[in-house]
């Protein structure tokens, strides 16, 4: 997808960001009210909170610069700790919401049969900021080479599900889409869910959300890089998108440092509106002295970023297990893990 661009008259860099909760905030603050063409609802549960937005038409798309369709945002502080209890409860949220999002009976191949699902681990698992999406696969309960030789009766409760961790473009010199494409029309899955590290525009948000969503991923855009989508429309079967925030673009940092000096009380309203309209070449000259030589390229991640993604890993991998077997539940998740 294309960067969000924040049209803020003395704030106008590009912000990148893979989160539409993120996109909506910023173009209601644009707008100053209701996003047309955009439904948010928000519930707070336990120890965490959920957004759901759904992007209703291309207004509302083009709106928030996401697709049309579903976004589903879990927000928890526990997230980041080491609680064990939290983050089962968290497993058990994820799981609901990403089995709500799927309907089994609509991918069904024949009213007998289980669908297949192809799970995808996005990402590199050599730079662990990016290595979500492989390490997730670690918990998962991979069963397609099973269920194909199993009995019957020794099939429910279970559906099939196969698994990917593909690299990225720099270690194979194939982009991932591509990929995935191949092995798509070889294996005939009826879903494919992808996992993947994201980009925030708030430091807030890295490794407390997780946005599950039925619109597909494009890697690397959340930095502002163009990859071929992995979408409905390139494998011509359903793509589910789970991802959480890992790094934040230090541009944005940046930007956000200058525009809250800017608003402090270090100036007075007269010398405010006169940085307002500062010319955009000298707000990148500034921007450019700040980051040099790295400018746009260089990202953040958090403090202890080896743990967090193993945290989030099995969160993500055990909710993912629950919700695509039956038999699977919170309650016996551990014994499949």
């Amino acid at each position: 997808m294309k960067p969000y661009f924040n049209s803020n008259p003395y704030n106008n860099v590009e912000v990148y960001t893979d989160l539409a909760v993120e996109a909506h905030n910023l173009a209601v603050k644009r707008t100053g009210g209701e996003v047309p063409g955009v439904s948010v609802r928000e519930e707070i549960v336990e120890n965490a909170k959920i957004t759901r937005i759904e992007v209703l038409n291309q207004q509302g798309a083009e709106a928030i610069n996401k697709p049309v369709g579903t976004y589903i945002t879990i927000e928890s502080q526990d997230l980041r700790g080491q609680n064990r209890l939290a983050h089962d409860k968290l497993t058990d949220i994820f799981a609901t919401e990403l089995g709500n999002l799927i309907n089994f009976d609509a991918i069904r191949p024949h009213p007998n049969l289980e669908p297949t699902i192809f799970v995808v681990g996005l990402g590199n698992w050599n730079a662990t900021p990016d290595a979500l999406g492989p390490h997730a696969l670690n918990y998962l309960m991979v069963t397609r080479h099973l269920y194909q030789q199993a009995p019957p009766e020794l099939r429910k409760g279970l559906r099939p599900v196969c698994a990917l961790a593909p690299g990225v473009l720099g270690l194979t010199g194939v982009q991932t889409a591509e990929i995935i494409k191949g092995v798509v029309q070889l294996v005939n899955p009826d879903l494919i869910i992808a996992i993947d590290s994201l980009a925030a525009r708030s430091t807030d948000r890295l490794a407390r959300t997780i946005q599950i969503s039925n619109t597909g991923i494009s890697p690397g855009s959340g930095l502002g890089k163009k990859r071929l989508a992995i979408n409905q429309e390139t494998m011509n079967i359903p793509v589910i998108a789970i991802g959480v925030p890992t790094v934040v673009n230090a541009i944005t940092i940046v930007n956000d440092a200058m525009e809250q000096l800017i608003q402090g009380e270090l100036f007075s309203p007269t010398e405010r509106e006169r940085f307002r309209h500062i010319e955009e070449a000298e707000k990148k000259r500034l921007m450019a002295n700040i980051l040099s030589p790295y400018m746009g390229d260089l990202i953040m991640s958090p403090k202890g970023i080896d743990e967090l993604i193993k945290d989030v890993g099995r969160i993500i991998g055990g909710g993912v297990n629950v919700a695509l077997h039956p038999d699977i539940t919170p309650e016996n998740l551990s014994l499949y893990l």
